[in-house]
């Protein structure tokens, strides 16, 4: 007998001819053009650009949809009189326009959480500070490799939302998610993973607790058949443990645990502990990825698909796995200097990550944009690996004064470019 998806069918029939708005032209937003106007809907979209601003493609479909387009910085002045609201993740449901109309009767929603709710399919759902593509990455190619029809999304692979229709409840889905796309979610997946909460966002987020209290809902509305996959090394992680509603598993790099996955830094090698036993899973010399941080992702994954694959199929793609791009990705050797692109790490916390990988001596290209973040561990730490350091963009003053203050921060040879291209021809 043919599946038949009634949630979704029940969630079209409520959206037909109905009026829409769509903020944020972001990749996630853009599918749902098509997708409303077979609906018949009176489409609106509110975006920070104005509309000669869009790639021409955009355009031609928006006038082709006649799709009313209100742009600019005061662009959601405009939102008044919604059935329905999907909001880009970086779009805040606390903006006083999007309460109003949700407090008014609309749906105020997103892709993401429109997927949670409307597929049949069983869900894996990665969020926390660091590691998140990574372990995302790897989990979706351990899914893939045991033959289930997987489909990748959130912050990572493309929009999904328009592909509920071709998902089955024996499918898999595996969704990297930012705390911006958590923010006033009411639905968790089945299988939700936290590798790990340090400061961040906090440009965006209005403190570090509210920061954390979003990352809480990806297993907080969990029952008790959920299974939630936790940090035990991390203080904010280990903690949420006590508002799990279902199976906690944890993995580590610090402790022995007696149950979960461990890397044992003693001998390299990743480990299965279950009742105190510790069966042997992988060493560090088998793994293409470097750095304990990535072997914690890799626990994290082993983790989460436990249930679901066996670990020697998962250990069979942790050896052929060659990492993710702008992550610690290898670029050249040349002249005898070794090159990685690390441009993902935005943060303290993955800079530190990253510098922490190596043992070689250290040049380092650092800057880009201020999240508000502290920047005094970071500073300690470069001062401590890095011999050269090379700074640009707006966190360039503040990554100096943080290792000017660290001990051994003198010793580092600093200088400022007026730009990444630059500072790549200064360290050659």
């Amino acid at each position: 007998m043919e599946f038949k998806n009634e949630k979704l069918e029940q969630f079209n029939k409520f959206a037909s001819g109905k009026k829409i708005a769509i903020i944020g032209l972001g990749v996630s937003n853009l599918p749902l053009l098509d997708y409303f106007h077979n609906l018949a809907c009176k489409i609106s979209v509110f975006d920070n650009k104005e509309k000669a601003e869009l790639d021409k493609d955009i355009i031609e479909k928006i006038d082709k949809y006649d799709i009313q387009y209100f742009g600019g910085d005061n662009n959601l002045q405009n939102l008044k009189g919604f059935d329905i609201i999907f909001r880009s993740p970086i779009v805040m449901p606390y903006r006083k326009e999007i309460k109003s109309e949700a407090e008014r009767g609309a749906l105020v929603t997103s892709e993401i959480e429109m997927v949670l709710k409307l597929t049949p399919s069983k869900v894996i759902g990665i969020t926390g500070t660091e590691g998140k593509t990574t372990t995302t990455s790897i989990i979706y190619e351990i899914i893939k490799k045991a033959g289930y029809k997987c489909f990748l999304g959130g912050n990572i692979g493309k929009p999904i939302f328009t592909q509920i229709k071709d998902m089955r409840p024996e499918d898999i889905i595996v969704l990297e998610m930012s705390s911006f796309q958590l923010t006033n979610m009411n639905i968790s997946p089945e299988i939700s993973v936290v590798t790990n909460i340090f400061p961040d966002h906090l440009n965006v987020h209005s403190s570090y607790e509210e920061y954390r209290e979003e990352k809480k809902n990806i297993f907080k509305h969990q029952n008790e058949k959920g299974i939630v996959v936790l940090n035990y090394d991390n203080e904010y992680t280990r903690e949420f443990s006590k508002e799990a509603n279902g199976k906690v598993i944890y993995f580590s790099s610090k402790e022995k645990l007696e149950d979960g996955f461990i890397y044992d830094n003693n001998d390299g090698m990743i480990k299965y502990c279950e009742d105190g036993v510790r069966r042997h899973l992988i060493k560090k010399e088998e793994i293409k990825l470097r750095g304990i941080h990535n072997y914690e992702n890799i626990c994290t994954a082993l983790a989460a698909t436990s249930s679901l694959v066996s670990l020697e199929t998962a250990i069979q793609v942790i050896k052929e796995f060659n990492g993710v791009e702008h992550r610690l990705e290898f670029v050249r050797e040349k002249n005898g200097v070794k090159w990685y692109n690390d441009s993902i790490g935005t943060s303290p916390a993955s800079t530190i990550a990253g510098l922490n990988a190596f043992d070689e001596n250290i040049i380092l290209l650092a800057g880009g944009s201020d999240k508000g973040l502290d920047y005094k561990e970071v500073g300690e730490t470069i001062a401590n690996k890095v011999q050269i350091l090379i700074l640009t963009g707006p966190t360039a003053t503040k990554i100096e004064e943080a290792t000017r203050r660290a001990v051994g921060g003198e010793k580092v040879e600093i200088c400022y470019v007026e730009n990444m291209r630059r500072s790549c021809k200064i360290s050659k």
